[in-house]
C-alpha cells in the first residue's frame, strides 16, 4: 500500500514524501511524521538501545536516566542540525510506537541517519522489510542506501545479510553501503 502522505522534512518548509513501506506495511508496520508529543517515546528507545551499556556502569538508576536524557537531547540535536532536510519518521504497530527512522535522500544517495525498534518488535523482519522497502526505492532511483552502524550492533548482521559492505572504518562505527544491483 503507497503511503502517500506528505511530511514536513527535518521542521522545515520543505516537503518531502512519505516512503513506500510495501513489504513493512504487510506486517502491519505504518509510518508517520514525528511530532513533539514523540519526544517521550524517542527518549525511551534511545534507552532501550543502551541498556546493555548501562548494566556494566554501576550507577544507580537515577544517574543512568541522567546521562541517559542528557545523551538523548545531544543527539536529537546533533541529527537535527546536521540533517535539517531529513525526514523524522516514527513507526506504528496495532497504533503503537515501534521505532524510528531518520532519513535523508541526497542527490548522490539515501542515507539512514538512525533506524531503531522498540525490544519487542526485533527479531521480526521488521527491520528486514524496512531496509528492504528503502533499497526498492533508492534503487528505483539509481541510488545507494547507506547507514553508520556501530561495530557491535546485533543488527550489523542484518546489514550483512542484505548486502551492506563497509566503505569506511570510524573507529566505533563502519559506514555501510547498499549498492542497487546493475
Amino acid at each position: 500500500m503507497a503511503q502517500g502522505a506528505e511530511a514536513a522534512a527535518g521542521g522545515g518548509a520543505e516537503v518531502a514524501q512519505l516512503p513506500d513501506f510495501q513489504r513493512a506495511h504487510k506486517l502491519g508496520v505504518v509510518v508517520r511524521p514525528m511530532t513533539g508529543d514523540d519526544m517521550g517515546f524517542l527518549a525511551q528507545l534511545y534507552r532501550s538501545t543502551r541498556e546493555d551499556e548501562l548494566t556494566i556502569t554501576g550507577w544507580s538508576e537515577e544517574q543512568k536516566q541522567s546521562f541517559i536524557d542528557m545523551q538523548f537531547r545531544a543527539q536529537h540535536a546533533h541529527y537535527q542540525k546536521q540533517y535539517p532536510a531529513a525526514l523524522w519518521l516514527i513507526l506504528e504497530r496495532a497504533g503503537q510506537p515501534v521505532g524510528r527512522l531518520y532519513l535523508e535522500r541526497w542527490s548522490s544517495q539515501h542515507r539512514i541517519i538512525d533506524i531503531a525498534l522498540v525490544p519487542p518488535a526485533r527479531g521480526h523482519g521488521l527491520g528486514g522489510a524496512i531496509l528492504l522497502d528503502l533499497h526498492d526505492e533508492a534503487a528505483s532511483a539509481g541510488k545507494a542506501v547507506s547507514i553508520h552502524v556501530e561495530k557491535v550492533n546485533p543488527a550489523m548482521s542484518l546489514y550483512r545479510r542484505l548486502g551492506y559492505e563497509t566503505v569506511e572504518n570510524k573507529g566505533v562505527y563502519d559506514l555501510l553501503v547498499w549498492t542497487p544491483p546493475g
